[in-house]
């Protein structure tokens, strides 16, 4: 792993704008403070250091918008430095902060640097909707090298939906599918790929870089065999456990 830190951390620049932001605070010139740290973003935007202080500062003074913002950005630089257990707390952080953020990009980051082996395949023409799909009710439906798995639950998650994300992979058998999530109101109930259930075929599924989606909803609830606090977190433990299998 890299070091979390560059340079620009420990900068003259960035440790003068630490000890004005103290000062600040000392004062309880909370505004004063977060102006502070913004200028000096601006001018060194790579420095963690500066950044992680305004999300603190943001995030205990009622601005969950802006420390949502400095997650996001962490995230990026995080990734950049192979730092992803940092990147995931951040990521959580801000989906915590400000629930209605996408925060897809984020986990498409992670998916990426930590399986550059899973890169999605050369995009080509979206394919039909597949004879299986197209008898069913189905809701919405895309190709996940254009939409990714990632994005269909950030929009299942912001409508609430109740019903069924079935996955194909690109070289299934006429519309087999790779697995399904059912969701309960937008939140993720369970899983199944092939003999996997639950986490392991969660597992799996967040490997799908290609192939078709579709959502059919549902009027009935679905038993929830998957306990976690969010999405976010059962999709970032998926990777992680990806990342640790494949090591």
């Amino acid at each position: 792993m890299k070091d979390a830190h560059t340079d620009t951390d420990y900068s003259e620049e960035v440790e003068t704008a630490l000890l004005d932001v103290e000062l600040f605070l000392k004062y309880r010139s909370h505004a004063r403070a977060i102006a502070r740290l913004q200028e000096a973003i601006k001018q060194t935007p790579h420095a963690i250091k500066l950044r992680e202080r305004l999300r603190e500062v943001a995030a205990a003074n009622n601005q969950p918008e802006e420390a949502a913002r400095q997650c996001l950005a962490l995230v990026k630089l995080y990734v950049a430095r192979d730092n992803f257990d940092s990147a995931q707390e951040r990521l959580l952080a801000a989906k915590q902060a400000d629930p209605r953020l996408n925060i897809a990009p984020g986990l498409e980051a992670i998916r990426r640097a930590r399986r550059p082996d899973l890169a999605p395949p050369p995009t080509a023409n979206a394919p039909n909707m597949s004879p299986a799909a197209a008898q069913r009710a189905v809701t919405f439906a895309g190709d996940l090298s254009v939409v990714s798995i990632f994005d269909a639950v950030q929009v299942i998650e912001n409508a609430r939906l109740t019903g069924t994300l079935t996955l194909t992979s690109p070289d299934a058998i006429a519309g087999t599918p790779a697995g399904r999530i059912n969701f309960n109101e937008g939140r993720i109930a369970s899983a199944e790929s092939g003999h996997d259930k639950d986490a392991d075929a969660l597992r799996r599924l967040v490997e799908l870089t290609g192939g078709q989606f579709d959502f059919e909803r549902s009027s009935d609830s679905y038993p929830t065999t998957l306990q976690a606090t969010s999405n976010t977190s059962l999709l970032l433990n998926a990777l992680r456990e990806l990342d640790e299998e494949n090591k």
